[in-house]
């Protein structure tokens, strides 16, 4: 669920064009080294155009960005996934839960109800078995509604035995939404629950809430979209988009 809904999907050029801007900013030392595909919309939905978008920027004769630098962010569309599996399994691969369990999990991520937690995580076992690159799971977490103890002894179980790394993104207040942030507290019983049972776990840090510049903040505010709350969820601060690309940078090496 996209914050504000795109009414048709981005095409491969313009999936390009982002990177290209963007390149053109950067000084002569510096160029894109990673690419993560997020934001609005779902790019496993979006594939057809997505996927040549990716090759040239892998290809050597256009950005030469290695595949192993790049991850596609999803809500977990198994059919996305199986494609994947059988075209090009090579990317890292984001699934964002929110909850392990699947009543809740589809009042935040609506398309759960026609997929499900189990199809979604068998798709990803599969996925894993045919890239061989480590899972990342990511977890809005908000404010009375998924921070739990309880909840995060749900997500051990869900995770169980997995190889994966299980992303815990704070939620970041948006004027309008029924959601909150939450407590310090709660997050750090959150975190210890997950930790204790061995889970890989990793906290993104926050930047730019003072300002509401944070993620899932500024676009609404430059776009003066009023937000629904049955619309948005939470995805906006963690999951996928077939043309929102954050992209890190890294100096070049000297006579690249």
């Amino acid at each position: 669920m996209a914050a504000n809904t795109r009414l048709a999907s981005a095409t491969t050029g313009e999936i390009l064009e982002q990177l290209l801007r963007l390149a053109r900013l950067l000084p002569a030392t510096e160029r894109i080294s990673h690419i993560v595909v997020m934001g609005m919309g779902e790019p496993l939905a979006n594939l057809d155009r997505l996927l040549p978008a990716l090759a040239v920027a892998q290809d050597p004769e256009g950005m030469g960005i290695s595949q192993r630098r790049i991850t596609i962010s999803t809500v977990g569309l198994p059919a996305g996934m199986e494609r994947l599996v059988a075209e090009n399994p090579g990317y890292h691969l984001a699934v964002s839960l929110h909850a392990a369990d699947d009543d809740l999990r589809t009042k935040l991520v609506p398309v759960n109800k026609s997929i499900g937690l189990a199809a979604v995580m068998d798709a990803a076992d599969r996925y894993w078995e045919a890239s061989g690159r480590r899972l990342t799971f990511e977890y809005v977490l908000l404010g009375g509604v998924n921070d739990s103890p309880l909840h995060a002894r749900e997500l051990v179980r869900l995770i169980g035995g997995r190889a994966a790394l299980v992303n815990i993104i704070p939620y970041n207040s948006v004027a309008g939404l029924p959601y909150r942030e939450p407590s310090q507290g709660s997050r750090e019983r959150f975190l210890d629950v997950l930790r204790d049972a061995g889970v890989n776990v990793q906290v993104r840090r926050r930047k730019g809430a003072r300002i509401d510049a944070a993620c899932g903040q500024l676009r609404r505010i430059a776009a003066g979209t009023k937000p629904t709350a049955e619309a948005d969820g939470v995805s906006d601060q963690a999951t996928a988009g077939s043309i929102d690309s954050p992209m890190a940078i890294e100096p070049l090496a000297p006579g690249a």
